[in-house]
């Protein structure tokens, strides 16, 4: 290998971003990382300033502009996009032989790496940049697993939520989640239904059948509930054979009766398990926010159950708007049986 070859060769493994320039300005030689960024560019032969463009020094058109700041670093980026900011050192090597440029990326590294599908292999070995690749790298890969981990974690988070809301047999909302919506209601000024739903006759569904029977009968019900409203509204299994749904932005008592005497309809239609008919009905009560100068939760509970109740003592199958009787200021459940 002669000193020609061998500097070449050099240069290459040393400075694979280098440029060596004649003393016309012309691109006698390049780098091949600088090759392989502008595969089909032919470079070599071209002008150097009308492949790149100066950043700093502003305003050179010459060669012998730019080396007057050899020593000091250049910026520069490609004047065909993608226009790649680039730093650069030049040296001038004689007035018989021109020019040395060295480039690099700096911080725009991240971007060219991407741009150019470059490899470590692609940089000088004795390059920081390297080693901000491998940081990059290790980064990149630690921020993934971070963002993975916290999904998951929302995820988890979210699950464990929605079980906590959740009544497990029927997959309806449970209390805590009634209190809770109803507290968002109520502090944001919102109107809002309260029904309060009792099953009539389950009882002696659980005597006759078993709790099989029951819980077969209390998850039909709730595939009734959801049916027969809206997927805004709330449908709560309150405990046993109870159910609260809330009808957000629906204070209108003729819709409300509508629904609840739909609902009434519906589960009066015999539900069949292991071939026996089990037989229920339903008694509902309802309070709307409106009727309240400052709703309360526990006394729009009181008054929708009162009227539930009422309900029942008028012959059970039946829906009741409170304020459509009169509530006594008793705090007892009337002694009706179920």
């Amino acid at each position: 290998m002669d000193q020609t070859t061998f500097s070449a060769a050099a240069m290459a493994r040393l400075m694979p971003m280098h440029v060596m320039i004649d003393p016309a300005g012309d691109i006698r030689a390049i780098g091949p990382t600088l090759q392989k960024m502008r595969p089909s560019e032919q470079m070599v032969g071209r002008k150097f300033l009308d492949v790149f463009a100066p950043r700093r020094p502003r305003n050179v058109s010459t060669l012998e502009q730019l080396l007057m700041a050899e020593g000091e670093r250049l910026q520069l980026s490609f004047r065909q996009p993608p226009q790649t900011d680039l730093k650069g050192l030049i040296i001038h090597l004689g007035d018989d032989i021109g020019a040395l440029v060295n480039l690099s990326f700096g911080i725009s590294v991240v971007d060219a790496v991407a741009d150019y599908g470059l490899t470590v292999g692609d940089f000088a070995i004795t390059d920081l940049t390297v080693e901000m690749l491998y940081l990059v790298e290790a980064k990149t890969a630690v921020m993934d697993e971070s963002h993975k981990l916290n999904q998951r974690l929302q995820g988890a988070k979210n699950e464990a939520e929605e079980q906590a809301f959740t009544d497990t047999l029927t997959g309806l909302k449970n209390r805590r989640a009634m209190d809770h919506q109803l507290i968002q209601l109520i502090d944001d000024g919102r109107p809002f239904a309260l029904m309060h739903l009792d099953l009539d006759y389950f009882k002696k569904v659980n005597d006759t059948y078993g709790h099989a029977a029951g819980d077969h009968v209390l998850q039909h019900v709730a595939r009734v509930l959801v049916d027969e409203t809206r997927s805004t509204d709330t449908i709560v299994r309150a405990g046993g054979d109870e159910f609260v749904l809330i009808f957000e932005g629906l204070i209108d008592t003729k819709r409300l009766n509508a629904i609840a005497y739909r609902i009434i309809a519906k589960l009066e239609q015999p539900i069949t398990f292991n071939s026996h008919p089990c037989e229920i009905s339903a008694s509902i009560g309802t309070t709307i926010s409106s009727s309240y100068d400052a709703p309360e939760i526990e006394k729009m509970l009181y008054d929708a159950d009162a009227a539930l109740y009422a309900s029942k003592r008028a012959g059970r199958a039946r829906a009741t708007i409170a304020g459509d009787w009169h509530l006594s200021d008793e705090r007892e459940r009337p002694e009706t049986p179920r």
